[in-house]
């Protein structure tokens, strides 16, 4: 860590506590003895901590969107993309968490945030381009009935996300694993 810019320090301790303490129990204290940084670096580099969650959750989904690339890159179609989405979630799942898999780091921190603040925003935008891309590959396929489209996909995001909270609450990230298999029989029966 003591080659990174203080920037890269801060917002890895800050990923770590946040995770693994939540967003409200973690002080910016913390952060920084986590850094190892001086104090002044923190606020050189983030006005305030409710900008440095909106960081925190912006490197989570850019980290989920790399994950699925390197996942999906070279698959042929749009069914095996798809998958690979649940694939995604799952290395992120596997990752060497501290205090184990807690569930999803962004619904873990939209959980702690009021109902219409900025950080909730944050997170569903990364929920709509995680249904987004769904759809995309969905809409690939030669669907029987092209009209449910929107139900498939709908079906398949909630397979997936219930699926992560469930492997989450019950420190069972096979269950992701299982939620891909029941997707894939939902996208075979809908060909």
């Amino acid at each position: 860590m003591a080659r990174q810019p203080a920037r890269e320090k801060l917002l890895k301790a800050a990923g770590e506590l946040f995770y693994d303490h939540g967003i409200v129990a973690t002080g910016i204290d913390a952060v920084i003895s986590r850094a190892g940084v001086a104090k002044m670096s923190l606020y050189n580099n983030f006005k305030s901590k409710s900008e440095l969650v909106a960081a925190y959750i912006d490197a989570r989904h850019q980290e989920w969107l790399n994950l699925y690339e390197k996942r999906s890159g070279e698959l042929p179609n749009g069914w095996e993309r798809v998958l690979a989405v649940f694939d995604a979630y799952q290395d992120h799942a596997e990752f060497d968490y501290e205090n184990g898999f807690r569930g999803c780091g962004l619904l873990n921190a939209a959980a702690e945030m009021p109902a219409n603040s900025i950080e909730r925003q944050a997170v569903n935008k990364h929920k709509l381009e995680v249904k987004t891309i769904v759809k995309r590959e969905l809409a690939e396929l030669p669907l029987t009935e092209p009209d449910n489209l929107g139900q498939l996909t709908e079906h398949v995001c909630f397979l997936l996300e219930g699926s992560i909270s469930l492997a989450g609450l019950s420190a069972d990230t096979h269950a992701i694993q299982r939620a891909r298999t029941m997707a894939d029989k939902l996208i075979e029966q809908s060909l």
